[in-house]
């Protein structure tokens, strides 16, 4: 072992883990100028899980930030190739096949998110593929898409190679130092305690990879990342075939055969995703716990659950089946539970992460590098990364159990196809609603989102329905008529639905009303038992989150977000808080009540014949809170819609209410109630143009550009209010727009391209179909200058361009008439 050189007593920023996460954040805090920084590996660079990865770069995915990230990484990849210390990059290419239908669609979709980000992909056929990749058969293949832009790299060098650009910055690089403790005073980092001296900081970036779980729980911070052993082979020079290491051929994916492949020397490395999983270290009762001395170790061979890959390698590529195999590699790999990046900024001030790469991190490491810096050196990332976001696990992944469960599931499912309305089985069902066996007995189709089981449908509902309006391909997946008839009671009577999931934060003290309308672009602090519509902004002006907020009394508010949206909103308003030394104390209530939404024209009469308190629109107006008994139940009514009509949120203790539903239920048959789901909901909500936080709206979006600009309240003082006056004087460029189909039956699912004239304007951000309106509706961000109603345009739907034209925002009551009745 070199001799290291005494560790600083004080630095800036310290990075945990010397992989190509760390080096490469490293890398870019020193191209910011960031130069009191080190870097810590408890061995030596690479000796984690990068220097067994595969090497596989690959641009486009499903996600645009991610697409975005992968494609700096390349850009990066190549510059560096250029460098005193290139990484081996090599732009080989690659092609994914289609071995079914159904992947070909896939593909196809696929091929339009390319057109979207400029990636130069192409569909090709079989003898295409097998002109760009003379080892493999037709056999089975239907066609495929090459990217000549994708490649490969090798990732030991890449790291090297990121260390010591981070290295000629003034980073400090100390190997062989293992981190023992992570000091924490008052919620904030203060240092780090090594086998070879402390280090005091005030900011630490664990990048530990399959180490990163362990390295969170020395700050007190749950990181649920799971070790996966991930297995590949490396073949001897192929006998009889002229590989030449100088132009490798593209590298290949048969997903229907759960394998992949690309040219190593005169051979091939091959591996694949097996549906027999297996953690390293984790199980259902432990959390992981990486032997101590794991440092540039592989785990032990496992042929026999490589035998699957094995068979089916052979399938695609023949020669396989009697090539001589140099070396079978079975690394362990940190999975998550939704195959996304853990990122950012922990609930202790300045402890950030970078983990769970999912075996794509050589893919992502330049872009996740490159954010990360930002995110450290601005304090608030560059790009739309929630789904990414550390904060965005709730209490439930604190669970060893959940944790693995989910992460086997998303491992050996790594390649399926993923329709819209399919849904995750594993660990269900965990959060429920005090009705979740009446919806039982009723016959519901469950989804589950953050953990809770939430009511898609109603299949009794269905002979009601209509079955002629079926979406044609994907969209039409999972399909129930029983959503129509649920979405005409909401228009015609009225529909009662369970949103007990909602998230709801409590934000209560001294300095609560100050602390609310610094975060929020709207004037909430407006008196108790009011209700405001608002957005939570970033310093650019983004949108943080979509929210109501309720002021309950002179120092507290009720905030309710979307079920997904809780862990990591209540994250960043605490951070928020901290921030601006804010006296205020900000608790997660979801858990605590029930809330039943009833909505539709003839909602005032089911409730006024349960309560004594006058629901008249003078009484109880919109957008107004207040406190009233129904039966013998105490509740929360808020007079608020997502979906356009009439109505009322009804929040009561969770102990009420399986008491208040039935209530409820049992009074609606003569009001010709109907009990509702989420999919209703949404076919509803896209009627009235109700944007969704994560897909309309995210904070790369502002609320002007959104159509929300009716929400600022321009003359106060909230986060954000510089940076949205200078877009506001500048004026608008893009904005929102709804968007409707020629064809009704043609249904986007999002992320299409939308084209104008030929030219690619905008990419759909969500859609679905009308039930009132008749219509595929559809929105999208559109340049100002193209924005206006009967504009006529296309829409990629799996590679046909379908018509359709701008619509008026609103398609149904745009007065608001309703609602407000």
């Amino acid at each position: 072992m070199t001799q290291e050189k005494a560790l600083p007593a004080r630095a800036r920023t310290v990075i945990i883990g010397g992989g190509v996460g760390g080096a490469s954040i490293a890398y870019h805090l020193a191209e910011l100028g960031e130069r009191d920084v080190v870097l810590l590996d408890r061995g030596e660079l690479t000796s984690g899980s990068t220097f067994h990865s595969a090497g596989l770069v690959g641009q486009l995915r499903s996600d645009p930030t991610l697409t975005r990230m992968n494609m700096y990484s390349v850009e990066l990849y190549r510059t560096l190739q250029q460098s005193e210390s290139p990484p081996s990059w090599v732009e080989s290419g690659s092609i994914r096949l289609a071995s079914s239908p159904e992947r070909l669609e896939e593909l196809r979709r696929q091929l339009a998110w390319a057109r979207v980000f400029g990636l130069p992909m192409e569909e090709i056929s079989a003898t295409d593929a097998e002109d760009l990749f003379p080892l493999m058969t037709t056999d089975g293949v239907l066609g495929g898409v090459y990217l000549p832009s994708d490649g490969q790299i090798d990732p030991s060098q890449l790291c090297y190679s990121l260390a010591a650009g981070a290295r000629r910055g003034g980073v400090t690089i100390a190997q062989h130092t293992r981190v023992l403790g992570i000091a924490v005073e008052r919620g904030r980092v203060a240092g780090v305690r090594t086998d070879r001296g402390d280090i005091e900081c005030e900011i630490v970036v664990n990048c530990g990879g399959i180490y990163a779980a362990e390295i969170g729980r020395l700050a007190g911070i749950r990181i649920p990342v799971v070790p996966m052993s991930h297995q590949y082979v490396v073949t001897e020079p192929l006998a009889g075939k002229l590989l030449t290491p100088e132009k490798p051929l593209p590298s290949l994916r048969d997903p229907d055969l759960l394998v992949y492949y690309r040219q190593e020397g005169r051979g091939l490395l091959m591996g694949g995703y097996e549906r027999h999983a297996l953690p390293f270290t984790a199980d259902a009762n432990h959390y992981d716990a990486v032997p101590a001395d794991f440092n540039a170790k592989l785990l032990p061979d496992d042929w026999d659950r490589f035998g699957e890959i094995a068979e089916n390698s052979a399938v695609r590529v023949p020669a396989m089946a009697d090539a001589r195999i140099r070396r079978l590699i079975n690394g362990p790999e940190a999975f998550t539970p939704d195959n996304e990046f853990c990122l950012g900024q922990t609930e202790v001030d300045g402890f950030f992460v970078s983990a769970g790469f999912c075996a794509h991190g050589i893919a992502g490491a330049g872009g996740v590098g490159r954010l990360m810096a930002q995110w450290i050196v601005d304090g608030e990332p560059a790009m739309e990364v929630a789904h990414m976001d550390i904060n965005r696990f709730g209490h439930q992944y604190s669970s060893p159990s959940f944790t693995l469960k989910r992460v086997l599931e998303n491992y050996q499912t790594y390649y399926d196809i993923r329709y819209p309305g399919d849904e995750r089985s594993a660990g269900r069902p965990l959060r429920r609603s005090p009705v979740y066996a009446w919806h039982q007995r009723q016959g519901a189709a469950f989804g589950e989102k953050s953990g809770w089981e939430r009511v898609n449908f109603y299949r009794p509902n269905e002979a009601a329905g209509d079955a002629g309006v079926r979406p044609q391909g994907w969209a039409g997946q999972n399909f129930s008529p029983a959503v129509a008839a649920e979405h005409r009671a909401a228009r015609e009577s009225v529909a009662m639905f369970d949103e007990s999931s909602f998230a709801k934060l409590h934000i209560a003290g001294p300095g609560a009303v100050s602390f609310m309308e610094w975060v929020c672009d709207n004037r909430v602090a407006r008196g108790p038992g009011r209700v405001t519509y608002t957005q939570l902004l970033n310093t650019r002006g983004g949108i943080e989150a979509d929210v109501t907020v309720t002021q309950v009394d002179a120092e507290s508010f009720w905030l309710i977000t979307g079920t997904a949206f809780g862990p990591r909103d209540g994250a960043w308003l605490r951070r928020q808080a901290r921030a601006g030394d804010f006296d205020v104390r900000i608790t997660d209530i979801t858990g605590q009540y029930s809330c039943f939404a009833v909505w539709g024209p003839r909602s005032r009469e089911l409730l006024t014949a349960l309560t004594p308190v006058d629901l008249g629109r003078t009484a109880f107006p919109f957008m107004t809170s207040r406190e009233l008994p129904v039966g013998d139940i105490p509740v929360r009514a808020q007079r608020v819609t997502f979906v356009g009509e009439l109505g009322w949120e009804l929040y009561a203790p969770v102990e009420y209410g399986a008491a208040l539903w039935e209530l409820l239920w049992e009074a609606g048959a003569a009001f010709d109630l109907v009990a509702g789901g989420y999919r209703a909901i949404e076919s509803l909500r896209l009627e009235k143009a109700y944007r969704v936080w994560g897909s309309d709206v995210t904070s790369e979006t502002d609320p002007l550009s959104a159509g929300l600009g009716f929400c600022v309240a321009w003359d106060k003082e909230f986060l954000g209010r510089a940076a949205l006056l200078t877009r506001r004087d500048a004026g608008l460029t893009r904005k929102l727009c709804c968007l409707t189909l020629d064809d009704p039956s043609m249904v986007v699912l999002g992320g299409e391209p939308v084209r104008i004239e030929g030219e690619l304007v905008g990419r759909v951000t969500s859609g679905g179909y009308g039930y009132t309106v008749g219509r595929s509706i559809a929105f999208a961000y559109l340049p100002v200058a193209l924005a206006d109603p009967g504009r006529s345009l296309e829409i990629d739907l799996f590679g046909e361009w379908s018509p359709g034209r701008v619509a008026d925002d609103v398609l149904y009551d745009p007065s608001g008439a309703r609602i407000r009745s």
